[in-house]
């Protein structure tokens, strides 16, 4: 082993060798020449700045586009930086992007704010501009707010949320809005509330699906990839030309990542994702992909990674083996073959008897791999037979023999399906591969990687298409007697995720990582409390796929990806080295004893992608290079993170791996949270599916309702855990809370802080809670609004503490919509309006109550609907910006409740209130029942004992304008006396409200008796008839036994509806007298 001085200096270096020489990127010749060139003219202490220098020669030979779907929405980062972007000159250290250059208005709010609230809700006039200024102040970066060091003063510990990296050419779908709409809320909510916040966004390469465009593409071409041995043996010039190698190859994907691969995160951006996107990363980044060495290199040191033989999931169309998340399986219509295993003779080997064994197959083209048939030693039609041999049909071995195979017993094997009798194949079924390794039986594979039958199968057989074999062996079979039927049978299908075809299991040697150490590390970590599970319920999927998982294979048969740091030693298969570069391999080649000039050939497969994308939390905050540095550098103080939010469908497939590798590689936990959300579903509740065409493409959705209604839908409603059904009808709802909001704001802004003089404006500004102080001077409606408004604030703020991000969302929206707009900008115009007995005093109460509760809501409701709530904030009055805050943006105002201290309220006042409600509620029910035309004051006495009478006459002129009462004609009255049994004796209706509270509504002032009388009349003789015609019609013995029940049932009902109207009619008339 090297010293450590030697490993140090090879993990400083590590950088740029890893890079080239494991070629992450792909290089064609005139690069390479160029590549030699510059590291021969660069300083051995720098090879960075080789590559840097070396990029800056290459950068134009590479075709760079902008893709039109990201064009559309949002700017995005060019090219060129995503190329260059994160390394320092000596590899040790991350560097940022540079925040893009302002090319907007950068003092927005003011120019916002000059503009006034024009027209209607209208999001597509100010989403994007939003954005931009929001990006290029730098406010998502996590010292927008306050500085580091103020927040280490105030101990306000960063909270820190990694992003699921989409595909770099993915597009957006709901899978991605409802991670973006989340992990927003928690960014929002976080900075606001002091904590500086990093949310990392990046994309990942992926590998699979990226790699199949380009072969599709190749395909359209006429070509195809191919190795260097299969060029070489081209049979002619022609055919050459079709074959691809593989640098040109990873040129093409490169080219194509290009083209395509800006458009995820101009989507994400127009979600109003407040992620730091000069921390953006891409999983082939140059830092990301020394890290991916250094992982392997480290988990190899410590004998977690080895090379083995294992079954493995193969993809043919593809070529490579991929992970169970890439195998999708489908009930699919097959068949199950029937046919006959003959036993030998056991005087002659090779040979047939009478005797045969039936044994059902779907896949009879596995016949060739079978090594054994086995039975349960419990069935007694086959107990005799155990020990014996049978032949493997059309299995000629000469001299007119066939190959034979044991006949074992295993309790495995079910006595009721198909003939009780299972034919083994341990090269081609996982489960007899455990039985094959159980029994010592022999492993055959008789498949070539694209699933044509191999040398094994035979001559008739080699080279054909696994269904074609299928048809032909079936076929054959039949011809030699050996079939005995096939039916339909329906069968779980294993299919490619990707490229559709059906996977094939093979034997097959690739590298692993041994996981079961690792897994208990990760399982330890969630039972010991060190990672919370929201929702918890998951934490017992958890354990039991920890408990018992399988070492993981992570090494796949594809060009685009981070190419597998092992160097085999001149042309051995068998030795190897593993090192983080070439330099490195060749280093500790020498140091093993072989000569200066050894030739190293290394891996051609690639690591899965989630190998790299399990390092996500770590290495994109300078892991490794920046081990072991002062307690200012990102990894120090953004690593571990807070929360992981993610689908619950990458539980095992992402997030534990990402546990197993970060405790494995930094010795503690990634994060302290998983929070897990459900899958967006259609309306129904169904899967989304382009073939069902119910699919909802969440850009139409915010061309046309707006990111903020998106976001909305999709987090309020909804539990952790939870699939979220996705319904037009309420995304189309929240456009209109909305519009709601913004109608509120223009009244606030429009009317009640209207021609008021700039002192006032400018004490309006909301810089805190309102205190005991103030609080205790307001009236009723002000201390119940404001005591509702903390209640929320607490609520909301516990809840999304709690990670209840839903619960907490739907109470702002009751709040805003069903007290503040319904009941208090109602009750302010009766402060704000001297038409209505208001002006003076109480209209600057009503300002400050009216300003207060609308930018405490704002703030509430900005992690949610961001976009709306900061178009609308910079029209409130605003205390001035800090001098450490990037702008004087919603985003980085405090939150309502900036520590755990309780805010001021009033419960006495809330109860009152809420009688004062109750009684409102009731005077306009009453109002609906009478039909009292809409615009008509009526009469009314209220009776109410001691403070509520007092309450209710303080408050007379809001129940006036609220109730429609007649100010001439409303009297408020103690409970039991004079005036109230005057009230109570009189032609009224009476209303009781709560025990003591009580309304009469003088009948004469409801209605106009005679013509209610004649309305009530006509209406009842038409009942009448009805009911008379329709009795009839269910008397009719031929209507009742020929008609349907369910004709007769409804028939039936409607009766009892027109009997049920009828008598409430009756009563009406009656009470009329």
């Amino acid at each position: 082993m090297p010293s450590n001085k030697t490993t140090t200096q090879r993990r400083r270096y590590a950088f740029a060798t890893a890079h080239l020489a494991s070629n992450m990127l792909a290089f064609n010749h005139h690069c390479q020449t160029a590549l030699a060139f510059t590291l021969r003219r660069s300083s051995s202490s720098s090879p960075a700045a080789a590559f840097l220098v070396h990029h800056n020669s290459i950068k134009n030979s590479r075709h760079i586009t902008a893709s039109a779907a990201s064009s559309r929405l949002f700017s995005s980062v060019t090219t060129e930086q995503e190329l260059a972007k994160t390394i320092s000159d000596d590899g040790s250290t991350y560097k940022l992007k540079p925040r893009p250059t302002p090319t907007h208005d950068s003092q927005y709010d003011l120019t916002n704010l000059s503009n006034g609230i024009q027209g209607s809700y209208d999001p597509t006039l100010f989403e994007s501009q939003l954005y931009q200024w929001w990006e290029q102040a730098g406010c998502f970066e996590p010292d927008a707010k306050q500085s580091a060091a103020t927040s280490s003063t105030n101990g306000k510990e960063p909270y820190v949320l990694p992003m699921p990296p989409p595909n770099v050419t993915g597009r957006l779908h709901m899978g991605h809005a409802i991670f973006v709409a989340l992990q927003d809320v928690l960014a929002r909510f976080h900075r606001m509330r002091g904590r500086p916040v990093l949310w990392t966004p990046g994309t990942d390469h992926a590998g699979i699906a990226t790699q199949l465009q380009v072969e599709k593409a190749l395909m359209v071409e006429g070509k195809r990839r191919a190795t260097e041995e299969e060029i070489a043996n081209a049979s002619s010039d022609e055919e050459r030309s079709k074959l691809v190698p593989r640098e040109e190859f990873l040129e093409r994907v490169w080219q194509y990542k290009e083209e395509q691969g800006g458009a995820i995160t101009s989507q994400l951006r127009s979600l109003g994702a407040s992620a730091d996107w000069t921390r953006e990363r891409f999983t082939m980044d140059p830092a990301l992909s020394v890290g991916v060495s250094e992982a392997f290199v480290r988990l190899h040191e410590k004998g977690l990674v080895y090379r083995g033989t294992y079954m493995v999931n193969w993809s043919p169309g593809l070529m490579t083996a991929v992970s169970d998340l890439e195998v999708e399986y489908s009930e699919e219509e097959g068949k199950l073959y029937y046919f006959k295993y003959v036993v030998e003779d056991e005087e002659e080997e090779g040979k047939a008897t009478e005797e045969f064994l039936a044994v059902a197959t779907t896949r009879p083209e596995t016949i060739f791999g079978d090594t054994a048939v086995c039975v349960n030693p419990e069935d007694e039609r086959y107990s005799h037979l155990i020990g014996k041999r049978v032949l493997v049909p059309m299995s000629d071995i000469g001299d007119g023999k066939a190959r034979s195979i044991p006949i074992i017993a295993d309790e495995y094997v079910d006595m009721e399906f198909g003939t009780g009798a299972l034919k083994i194949t341990p090269g081609h079924d996982p489960n007899d591969y455990e039985l094959g390794k159980k029994y010592n039986l022999e492993i055959m594979n008789v498949m070539n990687k694209d699933a044509t039958m191999n040398e094994k199968c035979g001559e008739n057989y080699v080279g054909l298409d696994r269904f074609e074999a299928r048809e032909k062996l079936w076929s054959d079979m039949e011809g030699a007697g050996l079939v005995i039927k096939a039916e339909p049978h329906m069968q779980r299908v294993p299919r490619s995720q990707r490229g559709g075809e059906i996977i094939e299991p093979l034997v097959s040697k690739q590298w692993f990582v041994k996981t079961e150490g690792m897994g208990a590390k990760a399982l330890a970590a969630v039972k010991d409390g060190d990672i919370t599970i929201v929702p918890n319920r998951f934490e017992k999927v958890w354990y039991g796929w920890l408990t018992d998982i399988r070492d993981w294979c992570i090494s796949r048969q594809l060009w685009w990806g981070h190419r597998i740091p092992v160097w085999y030693v001149a042309g051995s298969e068998e030795e190897y080295i593993v090192a983080r570069n070439a330099e490195e391999a060749k280093e500790k080649a020498i140091e093993a004893g072989h000569p200066a000039d050894v030739a190293l050939r290394q891996e051609d497969d690639v690591l899965d992608t989630w190998f790299s994308s399990g390092l996500w939390p770590f290495a994109t905050v300078g892991w490794p290079q920046d081990e072991g540095k002062d307690a200012s550098s990102d990894l120090a103080r953004f690593y571990p993170g807070t929360c992981l939010e993610t689908g619950y469908d990458i539980l095992f497939f992402w997030v534990a791996r990402m546990v197993m590798l970060g405790i494995e590689l930094t010795d503690v936990s990634p994060f302290k949270v998983i929070y897990l959300h459900g899958l967006v579903r259609a309306a129904d509740g169904s899967k989304m599916s382009k073939t069902k065409g119910n699919v909802v493409d969440p850009l139409d959705t915010v061309s046309e309702y707006g990111a903020d209604s998106l976001r909305y839908s999709l987090v309020t409603g909804v539990t952790p855990g939870q699939d979220i059904p996705l319904n037009m009808d309420k995304i189309a709802a929240n456009k209109a809370f909305a519009n709601k909001l913004w109608n509120c704001c223009k009244f606030v802004t429009g009317n009640a802080l209207k021609d008021i003089d700039e002192e006032e404006l400018k004490s309006l500004g909301v810089s805190g809670p309102i205190d005991k102080v103030e609080f205790d001077t307001l009236p009723l409606p002000e201390r119940y609004i404001i005591s509702k408004c903390h209640e929320l604030v607490e609520s909301v703020t516990e809840d999304i503490e709690k990670y209840q991000l839903g619960a907490a969302g739907s109470k702002i929206y009751e709040f805003l919509w069903d007290q503040y707009a319904d009941w208090y900008i109602e009750i302010s115009k009766t402060r704000l309006y001297e038409g209505f007995g208001g002006g003076g005093e109480d209209a600057k109460t009503a300002r400050r109550v009216l300003v207060y509760i609308l930018d405490t809501s704002m703030r509430l409701l900005h992690p949610y609907m961001p976009y709306v709530t900061e178009q609308l904030w910079h029209h409130l009055p605003r205390v001035p910006k800090t001098e450490e805050m990037a702008a004087h943006s919603l985003m980085l105002a405090d939150w309502p409740q900036m520590d755990d201290a309780r805010l001021v309220q009033d419960k006495d006042a809330i109860a009152s209130f809420e009688c004062f409600q109750a009684l409102t509620r009731s005077i306009r029910n009453a109002r609906s029942e009478y039909n009292v035309e809409q615009g008509k004051k009526i009469a009314a006495t209220i009776v109410a004992p001691g403070e509520l009478k007092d309450m209710i006459e303080a408050e007379i002129n809001s129940l006036i304008m609220l109730a429609k009462l007649d100010p001439d004609q409303v009297a408020v009255v103690e409970a039991g006396s004079v005036e109230a049994n005057a009230a109570a004796e009189g032609d009224s209706a009476q209303l009781v409200v709560q025990e003591g509270v009580e309304a009469y509504l003088p009948m004469a002032g409801l209605v106009d008796v005679e013509k209610e009388k004649q309305r009530l009349e006509k209406q009842s003789a038409k009942l009448a008839k009805e009911i008379e015609k329709l009795a009839g019609r269910l008397q009719s013995k031929g209507f009742v036994d020929k008609a349907p029940p369910a004709v007769v049932d409804k028939a039936k009902a409607e009766l009892a509806e027109l009997e049920d109207q009828a008598s409430k009619v009756d009563a009406s008339l009656k009470a009329l007298g």
